[in-house]
């Protein structure tokens, strides 16, 4: 990857891993560098989890998102029903998740 070596992408895919998502964007901020974080499949329902808006505040506007196909896949409405500390240009295409590949000089999966 040739991406910015201060960006980490997070790709989430398991509704298992809020622990792990959390752990690994406040280890990032603590390490001066800029947690990405992308969901999608089934992690969709993750954003119902109490700890997703303070998740939404640390990684700021621009750089976590949904997928708002996965979304609605899933049952949820991805016009009428936003999560918590997400505005709608957060509901997503993978189109994010390719950039974050570009973008970011490392990335992982949950």
């Amino acid at each position: 990857m040739a991406g910015d070596p201060n960006k980490l992408a997070i790709f989430v895919t398991s509704p298992q891993n809020m622990t792990h998502v959390i752990g690994l964007a406040e280890a990032t901020v603590k390490a001066g560098k800029k947690p990405m974080i992308f969901f999608t499949y089934k992690s969709v329902h993750l954003t119902k989890d109490a700890r997703f808006k303070a998740l939404a505040d640390l990684c700021g506007q621009d750089d976590i998102a949904i997928c708002a196909d996965s979304y609605t896949c899933e049952g949820y409405d991805s016009a009428n029903d936003i999560p918590d500390g997400l505005s709608a240009s957060q509901m997503r295409t993978q189109a994010f998740h390719g950039a974050l590949l570009d973008e970011c000089g490392k990335y992982i999966v949950l």
